[in-house]
């Protein structure tokens, strides 16, 4: 006599046999909707952490001092830098996958932004997001897709090195950085060597030589994720093959990550405009540049530094101190706006598997 067969199993509850090919996928349904709620639960988090401290009420008010047409020039402004950093990473993508579309990456970078800027930390965090949309809705593989990341954010971070030492030197030119000695200027030489690493990692890369390679191989002996490991490894050496057979697109990705923060320029430019303060070109890369410290700071956002950046910078240059916190509340309004339509799009693009 044959054994009965495992097609159906006895729920604790009920008398009748239920088949097991209408139990599976109700586990599966019953998983995915679980972790459906921990990755809302986790972007709402992330969104009261962040907000919990922005002075609505003062951002308001500021918005309000300005006009129709000069908020919309801002948003135009806005909107272009944000093409801009959606093209580096478009002509990255691109070189070896021509189908992927523009628009979409516009969407997924605004996605990326949004848990990044909520994200406590230097403007980081959003990154595997950008993996997965490569991989699930365009069939990048996970290791492609990955070393496209390695290059965009490596050209990024090389671009804000770029800014950074034209800031600084601006910075001294206009008198703002011997305000606080000679001290301040040693304080960052830790920091511009660590930003001087991108343009490091490109050179080594473009000459076949791996860092972050060969620190995963020391690190495989102290640890059992070995294939997490070995992707990383694969993923810069893809990174490394790109800087050689590509060196026209990667020059392109710069030319528009430079885009980008030259557009930034300008929106800080009409931003102190709108709000009466006339400022020099030099003056405009050095207060961007404290801008740009005070986004390195571990807090959502750089909340509390920037204003506290803006608030010198304005004060230093002989405006009011009411200026540099109209500014800071400007570019606080423009980040909100765009990290919530970021945080939007990946609430409903993410569909959790």
């Amino acid at each position: 006599m044959s054994a009965p067969s495992p097609v159906a199993r006895l729920t604790e509850n009920e008398g009748d046999f239920v088949p097991e090919s209408r139990l599976a996928p109700r586990k599966r349904d019953g998983a995915k909707v679980f972790r459906t709620i921990v990755v809302y639960a986790i972007l709402a988090i992330l969104l009261w952490w962040a907000l919990r401290s922005v002075p609505f009420i003062e951002i308001w008010i500021a918005l309000r001092q300005l006009k129709l047409w000069q908020i919309s020039i801002l948003l135009v402004l806005n909107t272009l830098v944000l093409i801009a950093m959606t093209a580096r990473w478009w002509v990255i993508l691109r070189a070896e996958n021509p189908s992927i579309p523009f628009f979409q990456l516009v969407r997924y970078r605004l996605a990326v932004f949004g848990l990044s800027y909520f994200t406590p930390g230097p403007q980081v965090g959003g990154e595997p997001l950008q993996v997965i949309y490569l991989q699930r809705n365009h069939s990048v593989t996970f290791a492609r897709a990955t070393a496209a990341v390695i290059m965009d954010k490596l050209l990024e971070f090389l671009a804000n090195f770029i800014l950074l030492g034209i800031g600084l030197v601006a910075a001294i030119r206009v008198g703002l950085v011997t305000r606080g000695g000679t001290q301040a200027i040693g304080s960052l030489i830790p920091l511009a060597a660590i930003l001087l690493w991108p343009l490091v990692h490109l050179v080594l890369l473009y000459r076949g030589r791996y860092p972050v390679s060969a620190l995963m191989r020391a690190a495989m002996s102290f640890t059992k994720k070995q294939k997490w490991i070995r992707l990383i490894i694969v993923s810069e050496r893809m990174a490394g093959g790109f800087t050689r057979r590509h060196l026209k697109s990667l020059l392109a990705a710069l030319g528009f990550s430079l885009a980008a923060w030259t557009g930034m320029a300008v929106e800080y430019f009409m931003m102190a405009g709108f709000l009466q303060a006339q400022l020099t070109v030099e003056q405009t890369l050095a207060a961007l540049t404290a801008a740009l410290f005070a986004f390195l700071m571990p807090l959502p956002g750089g909340l509390g530094a920037l204003e506290a950046s803006q608030v010198y910078v304005m004060t230093a240059f002989g405006h009011p101190a009411a200026i540099g916190i109209g500014l800071s509340l400007l570019m606080r309004a423009r980040d909100i706006l765009n990290g919530g339509l970021g945080l939007l799009l990946a609430s409903r693009n993410i569909r959790v598997q």
